[in-house]
């Protein structure tokens, strides 16, 4: 099967729309003998004339005619499609999709993701967020957060830098007739709001003090899969819950909670985004990367 390229359809349409060889040839940017020669190399392979010439005038033949009204549409769609693609390298446009931890997703939503659309609004984020790992690639992703440990190693990672640890915590109402506790086992004693990972096993509650490390199974009267619920649950006195600290910085600085077990508990690995080599890649997605650096450096103004 003859494979045809764009300059030889090109070709016959600006014979057509010019009128002559030599002003397609002058539109195009080619030479006479190079416009002649595409055309009949179409020519001979499709074993028809597209064109009557004389030495005045060129017109197209019966076989021309139908032949240029059918590629015609095909033609202005395939430059629409690449005049749309190179649009999108020159202004961030489009869809961005992004996996990420939903703790993850929850960090980086105001400081990176907030001030990205700000400054590019013509570009859609998705942001799912799930537990499991996935192969972002496989799974139609371009970009995914997670923490630094569970990065594949063949991904190219930006380590976002921000600060993070566990927080345990309680209302105030709460400890106004218990004792605090002062280490992690004590918490047995204590109503807990326990936590079901994504996977349905129940959380077991990580602590780390000068190289010891310890898991606590809490009890409790309730158990949630959510942060936002465990949350609620916490601030209404039900009993202790176990936080990442940007969930409920704000409540312990409204006094709303109360921090205990601090000394128990280290910062944890920085979240990083990361990604595949991306080669020609969308404008979007650079000016995400160079944001992502932006915000890695301490140099992002916030929204």
């Amino acid at each position: 099967m003859a494979h045809h390229s764009l300059t030889e359809l090109e070709a016959v349409l600006a014979i057509v729309r010019c009128g002559s060889f030599r002003a397609a040839a002058l539109e195009l940017g080619m030479s006479t003998t190079a416009i002649s020669n595409a055309v009949g190399k179409l020519e001979r392979e499709l074993a028809v004339r597209l064109f009557n010439r004389t030495t005045r005038s060129v017109s197209l033949t019966y076989a021309g005619r139908i032949f240029v009204a059918q590629i015609k549409p095909a033609l202005e769609d395939i430059q629409k499609a690449m005049d749309t693609a190179r649009s999108q390298q020159e202004t961030p446009s489009g869809t961005l999709r992004i996996n990420a931890f939903a703790t993850a997703g929850r960090e980086i939503m105001a400081p990176l993701v907030l001030s990205y659309l700000q400054r590019y609004p013509q570009v859609h984020i998705d942001i799912v967020t799930e537990g499991r790992l996935v192969d972002i690639v496989a799974a139609g992703f371009d970009l995914a957060v997670r923490s630094a440990g569970l990065v594949p190693t063949d991904a190219i990672a930006i380590p976002l830098g921000q600060k993070r640890r566990i927080t345990v915590a309680a209302s105030p109402a709460f400890f106004e007739h218990r004792a605090v506790p002062k280490v992690p086992q004590e918490l047995l004693s204590y109503p807990c709001v326990r936590g079901r990972l994504p996977d349905g096993a129940l959380l077991r509650w990580r602590f780390e003090k000068g190289g010891e490390e310890l898991q606590v199974d809490v009890e409790g009267p309730i158990t949630l899969d959510e942060a936002s619920l465990t949350r609620i649950a916490v601030t209404n006195g039900v009993g202790i819950g176990y936080f990442m600290e940007t969930d409920v910085r704000e409540d312990i600085a409204a006094g709303r909670l109360v921090r205990i077990l601090e000394d128990w508990t280290p910062p944890l690995e920085p979240l990083c985004l990361y990604y595949y080599n991306r080669r020609n890649s969308s404008a979007a997605f650079q000016a995400f990367i160079a944001l992502a650096r932006e915000f890695a450096a301490g140099r992002l103004v916030q929204p």
